[in-house]
Formats: structure tokens, C-alpha cells, sequence
């Protein structure tokens, strides 16, 4: 697996404030501010440049916030317009070229890419009122805003933005990846329940076409059970109304790739109680998810010399 140099600069030197990301070899530059610093990010010189930009909010408890996505022949005189007419978010981020080629077209060509990608990727709330078509562009210089989209892909998420974030494609068939995620399965054969997840891009993925749990019962205990259980009911809740899954009988079948914060969440919306993820995902041949996780730490590599 090949790696890639992401450089991040703290503008003012706090992990809250202005940060700047870049990667080796690409003409793409980043900045990402708060809110609250607006003004300076305002003054900065990229934002005068032609380039796309994202308004970011928290959204509710159990959403993956909201977003905005425009673009702009001067970004910040845009931006002071969206600080009076638009008040969802807490967060900028400005997507700009530092060799100030990106023009007009290639813009709009970055910003209905990025409307497409959200909208696939079902991780956060759209406020973009419509979804521009991608504009012809000459062969080559689509092919030059795919790649510019592609280290996008990689530079957001280490900024915290997962809007985009969607699933591989499946490659052709080639020899078995050890460090690749295999397919782990949770059954209750009683109640319906056969779930498979794999870990994809470093996120725990329960997978299209699982079944699972249709009818939550109550729960007893203390008062924090109550309130995990209420709050992975109430997750359970809002996937159903997302469509993401959906219920038929004493079961429920996942729609669509849902990413969840660990393997124990999964296993609750999975199992409609609580989980231990770690060992209750196995694959076929009964390894568990904890001990895939864990694989070689217990078996260093040789040559490694190690503190005794």
C-alpha cells in the first residue's frame, strides 16, 4: 500500500483554529476555519481566488451534520454574503489551486462532483436547494478534476470531513489482501437477524442487504443502560427514516452501506441491544472481529528488536 504526505499547517498554532492542508505533488490547497475567525480567513489571499467552498454545520445528535457546497470567482465576497443569509453553520473550508489555474469551468466542474459525491456518500444533510449537472469539459482537463477530486478525498477526512467519503469500487479479482477488512457476520437465527460488516477505509461498514432487527423491545436496568439503549433506538430510528433501512415484518433489511463509530454500535442497531462488536462479528471461519484487529501485535514481525 503506497503512502501519501499530507501536510497540515495551524495557522495560529491551536487544533480549533485555521488550519491549511496540502499534499506533495498536488496543485490543490485547503483552508479550514471556524466560524469565529471568519475575518482572518476572509483576509487571507486564497480566498480571493476562483474556487469551491463548503459551509459545515453540527446538524442533530445523530446526524453527520450539514453542508453546503458553492463555488465562486472571488470566494470571499461570497462568503460575506453567506454570513448574513445563512446562519446552519460553524465551520469553512476553502478549496483553491496553488498555481491559480482552476477557472470558471473547472469550478463548477468541482462543485456538482462534490453535490454528486454527498448525495451518494448519505453522510450528511444537503442544503444545496439543487444539483447542477457537470459541465462539458475538454477530456483533459476532466481527467485533471478527477484526480484534483480523488486527493480531496484523501485531505478531508484527515481535516475531520467525511461528507465525501464513499465506498471503493471492488477491484478485479486478485489474491486476498491480509491487511484487507474480511466479511464479518452477526446471526440470531431466531429472530431473522443475518448481518454482514467489513471494515472499509478504516470505518466499521455494516453491509447492503443485511437483515436485522425490526422490533426494538424495552429494557430494564439503570438509568444509563436506559439512556444507550434510547440513544441507539433512537439511531435505529433515523436510519429507517433515511431509508437506509428498511422494515418489513419481524425484520429489517439494511438498503444501503451504513458507517458506523465502532463494531459495537453496529451490532446494537444489528441486534436491537447492546453489543460487544468485538466479539460477537465473526467471520465464516469464526475469527472474531477483536482478534482480526489485533492480528500480529502478539507475533512481531522478525528483525524488530523489542524492549525486555
Amino acid at each position: 500500500m503506497s503512502g501519501k504526505q499530507v501536510k497540515l499547517f495551524l495557522v495560529d498554532g491551536t487544533p480549533g483554529g485555521m488550519t491549511t492542508a496540502e499534499i506533495t505533488n498536488w496543485t490543490g490547497h485547503v483552508l479550514a476555519g471556524p466560524r469565529s475567525d471568519l475575518a482572518q480567513v476572509l483576509a487571507r489571499e486564497e480566498t480571493r481566488r476562483t474556487g469551491v467552498y463548503l459551509l459545515l454545520g453540527d446538524g442533530d445528535a445523530l446526524g453527520e451534520g450539514q453542508c453546503y457546497i458553492g463555488e465562486a470567482d472571488d470566494v470571499a465576497a461570497r462568503l460575506r454574503s453567506h454570513e448574513k443569509n445563512k446562519d446552519f453553520w460553524d465551520r469553512v473550508v476553502v478549496i483553491t489551486s496553488k498555481d491559480t489555474n482552476l477557472t470558471k469551468a473547472h469550478v463548477r466542474y468541482l462543485e456538482a462532483s462534490l453535490i454528486q459525491l454527498a448525495t451518494t456518500a448519505k453522510r450528511t444533510t444537503l442544503e444545496n436547494a439543487t444539483a447542477p449537472p457537470l459541465p462539458n469539459l475538454p477530456e483533459a482537463d476532466a481527467s485533471d478534476m478527477d484526480y484534483f477530486i480523488g486527493q480531496l478525498q484523501i485531505v478531508l477526512p484527515v481535516l475531520g470531513i467525511n461528507a465525501f467519503r464513499t465506498r471503493k469500487a471492488a477491484a478485479a479479482p486478485q489474491a486476498p489482501d491480509p491487511e484487507e477488512s474480511p466479511t464479518f457476520h452477526l446471526r440470531v437465527p431466531k429472530h431473522g437477524i443475518d448481518a454482514r460488516a467489513a471494515e472499509i477505509d478504516g470505518e466499521f461498514t455494516l453491509l447492503a442487504g443485511s437483515t436485522v432487527v425490526a422490533v426494538w423491545k424495552r429494557v430494564g436496568g439503570t438509568e444509563k443502560v436506559q439512556r444507550i439503549y434510547s440513544r441507539h433506538r433512537d439511531h435505529f430510528d433515523k436510519l429507517v427514516q433515511e431509508g437506509a433501512i428498511v422494515v418489513g415484518g419481524t425484520t429489517a433489511t439494511v438498503a444501503r452501506d451504513v458507517v458506523f463509530p465502532s463494531s459495537s454500535a453496529a451490532g446494537a442497531i444489528v441486534t436491537g441491544r447492546s453489543c460487544n462488536g468485538r466479539t460477537e462479528w465473526r467471520t465464516e471461519g469464526g475469527l472474531t472481529f477483536g482478534a482480526w484487529e489485533t492480528r500480529g501485535v502478539d507475533d512481531p514481525s522478525p528483525g524488530i528488536d523489542h524492549i525486555t
